[in-house]
C-alpha cells in the first residue's frame, strides 16, 4: 500500500503570509509516531516559517516555533489542525 494524500492547501493570510497544510495517510508509522500519518502545517510570513508542526522520520510529533523546538502529543487529526491554528491567531 502506498501514501494516500489527504490534503494539501495553501491558505493566504495577507500580503507576504500563508499556511500551507500538506497530510499524508501513511501504511507504516513514521519513526518515531504512533499514528498512520505524514505531516507538515506551516505558516510563513514574509518568507521566514515562523510556526512548522510535523513529524519528521525519527523526531516524532513536534513543532517548531522560531528556532524553539518541542513535543507535540498527537491524538487526532483535528486537533493537530486546531492546535495549530490556535497558535497561528497567537502569533
Amino acid at each position: 500500500m502506498k501514501a494516500t494524500l489527504l490534503k494539501r492547501e495553501r491558505i493566504h493570510i495577507s500580503d507576504g503570509s500563508f499556511v500551507e497544510v500538506v497530510v499524508w495517510s501513511v501504511p507504516n508509522q513514521v519513526p518515531g509516531s504512533t499514528h498512520g500519518y505524514k505531516y507538515r502545517l506551516a505558516y510563513v510570513v514574509n518568507e521566514v516559517c515562523v510556526l512548522r508542526y510535523d513529524n519528521e522520520a525519527g523526531k516524532g510529533d513536534h513543532r517548531h516555533k522560531g528556532e524553539a523546538q518541542a513535543p507535540y502529543a498527537f491524538t487526532t487529526l483535528d486537533a493537530l489542525i486546531d492546535d495549530f491554528w490556535n497558535d497561528v491567531t497567537k502569533l
